[in-house]
């Protein structure tokens, strides 16, 4: 990365389709739990978190991500949870997806190969619903199954500062 090299916070995640995104919305307002719901047009589950990079190194994972396998993912939603160090309330599958677990794992060593360097931290497939939570009670909800159809490279904010959400690019995915 040279000193000119525009700084962006980027990540790869699955990204859902309207219907599903409306239902999730609902779910993050109506919670119980404390915290600002996640605005609907930033729900998505993360597959891989290079962080603030250099534009290059974004173009360089973006080129390997455009050789990796992408599967057919069929994941149900039915698991709420509660991250108190990020402060953050989920839901996501109850159970391994060896289909999405793989994808993230190619994601991060894509990103690996370009240079980045990416924690060191298993992989834990969630949708975020709410930040800033420092109370969370655990309900039974109902399970929403999803097919997701895309994986998108996100920039958030500009320069390498947290703000809104930029899909850089797309990808289809089988199914």
């Amino acid at each position: 990365m040279t000193t000119t090299d525009p700084l962006q916070r980027v990540f790869f995640a699955l990204w859902p389709d309207p219907g599903l995104r409306a239902s999730l919305s609902v779910l993050a307002r109506t919670l119980p739990a404390n915290g600002r719901p996640v605005p609907a047009e930033h729900l998505h589950l993360t597959l891989a978190f290079p962080g603030t990079v250099g534009a290059g190194r974004v173009a360089e994972m973006a080129e390997r991500a455009n050789g990796l396998p992408l599967p057919e993912i069929r994941l149900t939603l039915e698991q709420l949870g509660w991250f108190r160090r990020p402060r953050v309330a989920w839901i996501g599958p109850a159970h391994a997806v060896p289909e999405l677990e793989a994808l993230a794992a190619g994601l991060s060593g894509s990103c690996r190969a370009s240079g980045v360097k990416m924690e060191d931290r298993p992989f834990r497939p969630h949708v975020t619903l709410r930040r800033f939570v420092t109370r969370f009670e655990s309900i039974a909800v109902e399970p929403l199954d999803w097919r997701p159809r895309e994986m998108v490279l996100i920039e958030s904010g500009q320069g390498g500062n947290p703000g809104p959400y930029r899909v850089l690019q797309r990808w289809a995915l089988p199914g």
